[in-house]
């Protein structure tokens, strides 16, 4: 049983992952929405998946929110 809510967790993880890109996607109009939504994503993401979502925001959103990226990714606000 221990196993099987283990699968369950890291398919709640990778969820959470899309979920945040997802997300993140629908509020890139707004700066201080963005923020807000990348920070709160950070919270609840592995280190992992946080990493693979600052990949994809770099990619996504490196010329519209560098600033943004470079603080919410700093070593100050993940950990």
């Amino acid at each position: 049983m221990q196993i099987y809510n283990r699968h369950l967790d890291a398919k709640r993880i990778h969820a959470e992952l899309s979920y945040a890109k997802l997300i993140l996607a629908k509020v890139s109009f707004d700066a201080l929405l963005f923020r807000k939504e990348l920070r709160k994503a950070l919270t609840v993401l592995l280190p992992s998946d946080a990493e693979m979502l600052r990949s994809w925001c770099y990619i996504k959103f490196g010329q519209q929110y560098r600033s943004i990226l470079d603080d919410c990714f700093s070593p100050k606000h993940v950990g």
